[in-house]
């Protein structure tokens, strides 16, 4: 007797194949539907489009609610009807008291994108890379798909065609822009349409940082945020760095990319286990960033996009270490010049090689009283993170102009 086995990837796309021909069969009989109804009504029917969700969000982790959260409080303040979809059970979203935005749980994996792939929509804003690209396909029923970034560097880091299958990207900077028009190009893509709105969850933790008391630290705290993949500093470096960080008697904080736990968990889980909590070091995975980047007096990382979090927003040093960053996963493989966040990294803080651990405690001590960053933060910020507090009005009025232009108003 034979047990039948589909490993996780063939059982991936075998339910996408069938979501597309669930998907194929609806919008079939949908069609026949309208066309028995046009019959049966002498010619007269209602617009198809009148039962379209006007705007819609999509988030597929509840640690995107720093970047909507704005949103969605703009559209409650105008008044304006708001659908938010999400795949984490336990989104913040679903707790608030909205009376104009509609917040939802729509399943995880699966079930999530079966949703997704047959909604009825005219605008959806997600952050979410790999539109059409894996299970999340296009529904022949959406008429706008809008991407707005979580980074304010330049909109070459996502794994390739990210973004490719998206109607608009929304930027922070116009810096950017320069970046899309290239990749369309080399990969002759459609262009997509381009708005520069600035930085919602920037704007939003710097009005949190208005009221936040600044952190009283008996020693220094030191905090280690590395991006994820094989370039990233745990994967490059592993215990060397932790070795040579909790040798300098700071206090460690690590708070690695939330996406290590499931791509790097080969490395993240043996390094976790070999230097638990304690009070040297302390493993973060808050899922608001905002309480440990105030609580740190520098940070280290290396190409991870939380490095302009911290300078641009706390405005305090940084230190960059020296990875190697490979470009093959990356859209920045189609683009030969380098990447805009590595041109600026030194305006910032300082380089770090694995030649200089034994002295980092001395170098950390040097830039933690050395101010001539200052001016180079400042550079960057009005580079990246334009329209400073007015990142959400200005992405709903994006929005509300689309939206007016898809109905003909």
């Amino acid at each position: 007797m034979f047990l039948l086995y589909i490993d996780p990837g063939t059982g991936s796309m075998l339910f996408s194949v069938f979501i597309g021909i669930v998907s194929a069969l609806v919008f079939l009989f949908r069609k026949v539907f309208i066309k028995i109804k046009f019959v049966l009504s002498g010619g007269k029917i209602e617009k198809i489009s009148a039962a379209k969700i006007p705007y819609v969000i999509f988030t597929d982790h509840k640690r995107y609610w720093n970047i909507f959260k704005p949103v969605c409080d703009e559209f409650e303040r105008r008044g304006v009807e708001l659908a938010y979809w999400t795949a984490s059970p336990d989104d913040p979203a679903l707790l608030e008291k909205y009376q104009h935005v509609k917040a939802q749980f729509i399943g995880e994996g699966n079930k999530a994108f079966a949703k997704l792939n047959m909604m009825n929509a005219c605008i959806v804003l997600s952050t979410t890379p790999g539109l059409d690209v894996y299970q999340w396909k296009r529904s022949k029923n959406v008429d706008y798909y809008v991407h707005i970034r979580h980074t304010v560097d330049d909109p070459l880091g996502y794994r390739m065609f990210g973004y490719t299958f998206y109607d608009a990207i929304l930027l922070s900077g116009d810096f950017q822009e320069d970046y899309i028009k290239k990749l369309e190009a080399a990969r002759n893509e459609p262009k997509k349409e381009v708005a520069v709105v600035g930085c919602t969850y920037m704007d939003q933790m710097a009005n949190r940082l208005q009221s936040e008391p600044k952190p009283d630290n008996a020693v220094p705290v030191v905090l280690l945020a590395p991006s994820w993949g094989p370039s990233a500093i745990l994967a490059k470096f592993g215990s060397k760095i932790l070795d040579a960080l909790i040798a300098t008697g700071y206090k460690i904080i690590v708070r690695p990319h939330p996406q290590s736990f499931t791509s790097d968990k080969d490395i993240i889980e043996p390094l976790m286990e070999r230097y638990p909590n304690s009070e040297r070091i302390e493993w973060n995975r808050d899922n608001d960033n905002f309480a440990v980047l105030n609580q740190a007096d520098l940070m280290i990382t290396d190409f991870s996009g939380i490095i302009f979090d911290y300078t641009l927003v706390f405005d305090k040093p940084i230190i960059y270490a020296d990875t190697s960053f490979d470009k093959a996963p990356y859209d920045a493989a189609w683009i030969d010049e380098p990447l805009w966040r590595f041109s600026v990294l030194s305006n910032l803080g300082l380089k770090l090689q694995e030649a200089d651990f034994p002295n980092i405690k001395q170098i950390i001590q040097n830039l933690l009283t050395d101010d001539s960053f200052a001016q180079g933060r400042k550079r960057v910020r009005e580079q990246a993170w334009q329209f400073k507090g007015e990142g959400a009005k200005r992405t709903v009025d994006y929005l509300q102009a689309k939206y007016k232009e898809l109905r003909h108003e």
